[in-house]
Order: C-alpha cells, then structure tokens, then sequence
C-alpha cells in the first residue's frame, strides 16, 4: 500500500482540506483549474448513494466520485463517466465532499439545487456522453455567435 499523503494524514487527524481535483472524470460538478472540492473526514457508515467520497485506488491514485451503490462494497462512478468502478472497501475511502468552491463561492452538498441536480445526474448515467457532448456543442455555438 502507498504511503500516505499530506491529505490523507490532515483528513486522518480529523482536518477538512481543500484541494483543487485535476482531470474531466467529475465533470461538470468540478471543473479542473476552476473548482476546488472540500473534503471532510469520512464516516464511512453514513455514506450513501450520490455522496462524493476521495479514495485510494489500489493502484496509488486518489481519486473523487461518486457513490453509484452501496452493497458487498462501494461502487463508484465520475460524473463524467458511465463505468462502474468497484468494489471497493472502507479502506480506500479518505474522505467525503461537504462542498466546492465556484468562481470564489462556496457551496454545499446540502445546498437544495445541488441536490436536486446531483441526483438528475446520477439517474441519467447511461446518458452523460451524450448529454456531454451536446452541451459542449452548444457551448461552442455561443461562444462562436457571442463572440
């Protein structure tokens, strides 16, 4: 198993931490470069499906996304993701999302509209390429007319 990181050990003393994720895979509830994720310690008994947690993959990485099921194990999903990625046990959770920062605000997980759309996303799993990637057409069109 690999040593343990300056997060790990700040999240193990019972420290919240903010960092700022790198990479797509939860996209579009994190932005890379833009957002960063507040984790908190974990009780591991109280996570549910759609709670964000920060694991250790047996590989090394650490890594943010969803609870997709809980049953002989927790099963992970990016919100930019389809696959299914699990079991894994409550060894390799670190910590849980309680918030992120946007353009300088923080929300919280408790905040009513990230709920609701959290949950949409969840559902809409098998969807999210698609959805994806007509929203970033969109995009593009806008930027292309505004500008």
């Amino acid at each position: 198993m690999p040593e343990k990181t300056d997060v790990e050990a700040l999240l193990l003393s019972g420290r919240t931490v903010q960092l700022k994720p790198q990479g797509y895979s939860m996209y579009p509830l994190i932005v890379p470069g833009r957002d960063e994720a507040i984790i908190s310690p974990a009780d591991v008994s109280k996570l549910r499906r759609g709670d964000v947690i920060l694991y250790r993959r047996d590989s090394g990485i650490l890594v943010l996304h969803r609870i997709w099921k809980v049953r002989d194990g927790f099963y992970m999903v990016g919100d930019n993701q389809k696959e299914i990625e699990g079991p894994l046990s409550a060894e390799h959770i670190k910590g849980v999302l309680t918030g992120f920062v946007r353009k300088g605000k923080r929300v919280s997980v408790k905040n009513p509209a990230y709920v609701i759309l959290s949950r949409i996303w969840l559902i809409m799993r098998p969807l999210r390429p698609a959805v994806s990637k007509t929203a970033a057409s969109i995009k593009r069109l806008f930027k292309k007319v505004n500008g």
